[in-house]
């Protein structure tokens, strides 16, 4: 008769831990989707399945996230030079066309 190996089967289980979301990580994925208050408390309660009484104090408590332009500026101001401005010309290389044989 064959033994079974149960304990290689035990090895190659995988445990998953599910942690649940905190208040906190709400409110911040609330804050990074919009700037609205209202809607910041609106999204975090959802994400909690809380009410909304319950969420807005602690939206109201945490500072806002620092917002980053979306765009790079259009003009990039440098300090006068002595000789004169510096040009800088950029130019596009075509691609390659590999033509078959």
């Amino acid at each position: 008769m064959l033994a079974k190996k149960k304990s290689s089967e035990s090895r190659n289980r995988r445990v998953t831990r599910v942690e649940p979301p905190v208040l906190e990580e709400a409110i911040v994925a609330a804050q990074g989707l919009t700037d609205d208050i209202d809607s910041q408390v609106e999204i975090a309660a959802q994400l909690m399945g809380l009410p909304e009484e319950e969420v807005r104090p602690v939206v109201l408590k945490s500072a806002p996230l620092p917002r980053r332009s979306e765009r790079a500026p259009e003009r990039l101001l440098m300090p006068e030079r002595p000789e004169g401005p510096k040009v800088v010309v950029v130019e596009r290389k075509r691609p390659r066309l590999v033509m078959p044989r």
